[in-house]
């Protein structure tokens, strides 16, 4: 071609011209950019430079052609060359086939011909063409079950189109070959097509991809047309047999496809019979895996089949197990293999879990059953609840003695799991299990008390060994009291054994902080029996502490009043605060000890009812006059633990609204703060000064945190007597993120307008006071930090001390307390100051790093939005440059993947569009300097509206905006209106445009936002399906 203008001339005869001559010699001209590989780079070129459609479609069409070309290209080359290629080779070559596949799905029919070219590999004689042909179906499947870097709706689109064509034959293919190759090929190969059948079988069917630990979610949602294949006994002892293979990678596979067939939904199964013949199947093949225990020594197989155990629960009833003619055989030996793992619980924690659910399932079924045939639950459940609870008090033994660091009663998360179906267990058959807990709990119970009487410890890993094994124990009651449900007996006995429990639980708090236990708080197994004791206490009182629970469980406390004299839940608690008051004062230097402590001394004072209560007991009297005398105070590990400490108190002296009540409890703090006001400068940044800053910092922040209505008190107290020391410690304490983090976080919530708390009287000035204070401060911070310079860990030192200030003011300019315009009219500088200081402050980082760091990417949008919502003027005056940089970080953050953040550029955007419609577009008088400003901006840079709108309608129709719909609608429908042209369309979406704007009127009211906005859902569905259809 001698030019682009050339080459657009013969385009446009191509597709336009009526003489039949002139199209032909423009095809044979042109047939050379389809054709030919060597000209994609010129196809390249007519993208990025030409003007006419004609060309752009000549470009785009002849790169189609070309990839469709590649694609046959590769797959002939593995025809011919694949037998010789090394298997690293052959599988990226398969990749690059497979995700041109995918991304060409809808734009030429030939891209669906992969699964007939693949299944034609395996019709030749070749046994390495056969397994490349396995490979290519394999590949294809995971290609189109995961989103790459495709929009997900898409992605949808393209995943449901090959399910509902090619999945099912696919996993046919799988099967036939499973089945030739059943005998006459080494193990090694026998693995591919099993792969290729866990895939079709693990394929996203519904777009909720299964999360595997979760039961909830697990039942695999096969579609209909599957079913003949699954009525087919072959298709599930296909599996069973591969299991019986010595290699236990496709032993393993072939587990896993049976838990996945095992999940396929109930409702496939039209008729019962089928549904009954199809699990008689898996129990048979089951049953025979129990009774030879083969594969079973390799732990990929044991966990796997665990799992197939667990589902039969899950997708089937408890009758239909019965109706097995051999289902007394296969319960017995499940229970036998359960009790098996259970004595084996260092190689099978793991997979313990999903047979203590079926378990558990099964038991909580019993109630519905009908008929009958017996369950024969009654024999086999106590055997496994009493086998689970051995195991765990054996344990403790054996990890002492093999000095194991990984316990599971250090692991939250791994214990809870354990536990979840035991109590479903123990209840069942509760008397029986509750007097086997009792017997093993007894003699420990007693051993342990008689420690306590010794001058000294003795054996301590003999005691060890005792509090690990008592604080199973007290775990398991504790997860018992958690659920109160009736199986198998009555309401009023479960209570009474509920007692019995619970009594000698209560007989261990009375015993582990006396004697010889007392010197033990440093000791591991200690803190582990400590944490149990918190965990019980917590479960038991949602069940049985506060005056409805005291009038329903009357049972309960007359039987622990018989065996501990606790008559009732004022008693009980005032031995719990007991014990709350002691961990406070002993474990200074565990942290994790004081967490549980005050979580639970929290839930107790969060409570209306037990907050009442606390106050009558004379134990929280006693925590409220010696609060400073518990040592975990000092420690700086637990700083975050005595704001929650403070906080705590303060929901309890707050509880009742008196004055003298609250100065007393200030009064030991207003002693701190008078001594440090008293502090010369040049001492102020003594270690011993800092400290006493840091500490009263965090407990006015607890103090805050628990204020209501009953701000006013904590506001006068403060202003204006202390607020020159908070001034005084930021000037002196600026370089020092110690001390200015905790100050800056107490401001932070100082003046949080949370439940209207900051309701002042219509005469009172205390709101503007209040906001020249916080102005003061964030002026005296942001002036020095400004200056000092950038440290290795620049986010410490500088970024969140930023991000706090900005989080500080954001709350002070939107907490609706403070009339804003009495600061010019009266030439106070104070929200000058304020905005100008915040400002450089956040100029100061560069937007790489806002976006890097969560917080402070948060608090500076937040920052912005109010700015743009509630002082645009201060924006609009603002230069140009700084104008446009500030535009254009809310179009970065529109971007990102934050829904908060994106939501506060979306209405930081639609505040100044707004703005510039209302003041200048619509507006009917001369406009304000604040609009001529912004009317200069935009001059300056006339792209900045359209390239926000482009970006926004971007993210609205190729990204899934999901709940944020709503919130980008905004922004959209008031850029239009600004816009003096109307938005650019091709003309096959101009349909969707004109649906767009539908009953729309020019103007920015409630009503005409809500329309716009309903038809943007249309607009985008429209637009995407015409984009495929395209």
């Amino acid at each position: 071609m001698e030019s682009l203008a050339q080459l657009e001339l013969l385009c446009e005869k191509l597709y336009n011209s009526r003489d039949s001559a002139e199209r032909a010699h423009a095809e044979s001209t042109l047939k050379c950019f389809s054709e030919n590989s060597d000209y994609i780079s010129q196809c390249q070129y007519i993208l990025d430079n030409a003007s006419t459609p004609y060309a752009l479609m000549l470009a785009s069409s002849s790169l189609l052609n070309q990839v469709n070309d590649r694609t046959n290209y590769v797959i002939n080359y593995l025809a011919t060359r694949g037998p010789k290629l090394q298997t690293f080779v052959i599988k990226s070559l398969i990749q690059l086939v497979c995700r041109i596949t995918k991304f060409g799905w809808f734009d030429d029919d030939k891209f669906r011909d992969i699964v007939k070219e693949a299944a034609d590999f395996l019709s030749l004689a070749s046994q390495d063409h056969y397994f490349i042909g396995l490979k290519i179906l394999y590949h294809l499947v995971g290609e189109m079950n995961q989103a790459n870097a495709m929009p997900l709706t898409l992605h949808r689109k393209i995943a449901c189109s090959f399910k509902d064509q090619f999945l099912l034959q696919i996993f046919q293919i799988s099967l036939t070959s499973l089945h030739q190759l059943k005998s006459e090929v080494p193990d090694d190969f026998r693995r591919d097509p099993l792969s290729l059948a866990l895939r079709c079988l693990s394929f996203d069917f519904v777009g909720c991809p299964v999360d595997e630990s979760s039961e909830e979610f697990g039942t695999v949602q096969l579609p209909a047309s599957w079913r003949p294949l699954l009525q087919d006994p072959s298709t599930v002892q296909i599996f069973f047999d591969y299991y019986k293979v010595n290699d236990t990678c496709v032993s393993k596979e072939a587990l896993e496809c049976l838990v996945r067939l095992a999940s396929v939904r109930r409702s496939i199964f039209v008729e019962d019979p089928s549904r009954t013949q199809f699990l008689s199947h898996l129990m048979s093949g089951t049953k025979e895996i129990l009774q030879t225990g083969q594969g079973l020594a390799v732990h990929g197989n044991y966990h796997e089949f665990c799992r197939l155990l667990g589902r039969f629960k899950v997708n089937f009833q408890l009758s239909e197990l019965l109706s097995i003619e051999f289902y007394g055989e296969w319960i017995g030996l499940v229970a036998e293999f359960t009790t098996k793992s259970l004595l084996s619980w260092q190689w099978a924690s793991n997979s313990v879990y999903y047979l203590l659910s079926l378990w558990s399932r099964l038991v909580t079924s019993v109630p519905y059953l009908k008929g009958d045939t017996p369950s024969m639950l009654d024999e086999t459940v106590p055997k496994i609840t009493e086998g689970f609870i051995t195991s765990r008090i054996n344990s403790v033994q054996a990890s002492f003695a093999n000095d194991s660091s990984d316990d599971t009663l250090d692991n939250v998360d791994v214990l809870q799991e354990q536990l979840e179906s035991l109590p479903y267990l123990c209840r069942f058959q509760y008397q029986n299990s509750s007097i086997y807990i009792i017997n093993i709990m007894e003699p420990l119970l007693q051993a342990y008390t008689e420690r306590l009487r010794l001058p000294a410890p003795g054996d301590a890993n003999e005691l060890s060994v005792i509090e690990g094994q008592l604080t199973w124990l007290v775990h398991i009651i504790a997860a018992i009291l958690k659920i109160r449900q009736t199986i198998g007996c009555s309401q009023e006995s479960q209570e009474l054994i509920d007692a019995e429990l619970a009594a000698r639980v209560l007989q261990l708090i009375n015993v582990t902080d006396t004697g010889v236990h007392a010197q033990r708080y440093r000791v591991l197994s200690k803190q582990r029996l400590d944490r149990a004791i918190l965990i019980f206490v917590q479960n038991f009182r949602r069940s049985y502490v506060g005056d409805q629970a005291m009038h329903s469980s009357k049972q309960l406390y007359a039987r622990l009043s018989e065996l501990l004299g606790l008559n009732d839940h004022l008693v009980l608690l005032n031995a719990i605060v007991g014990k709350i008051a002691t961990n406070l004062k002993c474990y200074a230097e565990c942290e994790d000890v004081i967490d549980h402590t005050l979580s639970l001394f929290l839930e107790l004072a969060s409570g209306y009812m037990t907050g009442k209560l606390l106050l009558k007991l004379e134990s929280t009297k006693f925590i409220i006059a010696n609060r400073d005398s518990f040592p975990f105070l000092e420690e700086y590990r637990c700083a975050r633990s005595r704001t929650t400490f403070y906080y705590i108190l303060g929901c309890l002296v707050f509880m009742e609204d008196t004055p003298v009540k609250f100065r007393s409890f200030m009064e030991p703090l207003l002693q701190v703060a008078v001594n440090l006001e008293a502090t010369a400068d040049a001492a102020f940044r003594t270690d011993v000064v800092k400290y006493a800053f840091i500490g009263l910092m965090r407990d006015l922040r607890g103090i805050a945190m628990a204020t209501n209505r009953t701000y006013g008190l904590l506001f006068d107290w403060l202003y204006p007597s202390r607020m020159p020391l908070l001034l005084k410690a930021i000037s002196l304490y600026a370089d020092e993120p110690e001390v200015t983090t905790p100050l800056l976080k107490f401001m932070c919530e100082f003046v949080l307008n949370k439940a209207q708390r900051l309701t002042f009287d219509s005469s009172s000035p205390n709101g503007i006071l209040l906001f020249r204070e916080v102005s003061k401060l964030i002026v005296a911070y942001g002036s020095r930090i400004l200056l000092l310079p950038n440290g290795t860990d620049i986010y410490g030192s500088k970024y969140k001390g930023i991000w706090i200030s900005l989080a500080v003011l954001s709350r002070a300019l939107c907490g609706n307390y403070v009339n804003f315009g009495v600061f010019e009219l009266y030439g106070d500088g104070a929200l000058a100051d304020a905005l100008d200081i915040s400002l450089k402050m956040s100029l100061s980082v560069p937007l790489s790093d806002i976006l890097a760091f969560k917080k402070l990417s948060k608090a500076f949008y937040g920052y912005i939005e109010v700015l743009f919502s509630s002082h645009i003027t201060f924006v609009l005056n603002l230069d140009t440059n700084t104008f446009v940089h500030i535009v254009s970080t809310l179009e970065s953050g529109l971007k990102g993947l934050d829904t908060g953040i994106s939501t506060q550029c979306a209405s930081a955007i639609d505040s100044l569009a707004a703005f510039y419609f209302n003041n200048i577009t619509a507006a009917d008088g001369p406009p304000s300097p604040a609009a001529l400003n912004l009317a200069r901006h935009i001059g300056e840079f006339p792209t900045l509206f359209p390239q926000i709108l482009k970006t926004l309608f971007e993210i609205i129709i190729f990204e899934d905006a999901g709940s944020n719909q709503w919130s980008l609608s905004r922004p959209i429908l008031s850029l239009i209106m600004i816009r003096e042209q109307p938005v650019d369309q091709q003309q096959r979406l101009s349909q969707c445009f004109e649906k767009l704007m539908s009953d729309v009127a020019r103007n920015l009211e409630p009503k005409n936002r809500d329309k716009f906005t309903k038809n943007l859902t249309t607009f985008r569905h429209d637009f995407r399906v015409k984009n495929i259809q395209a």
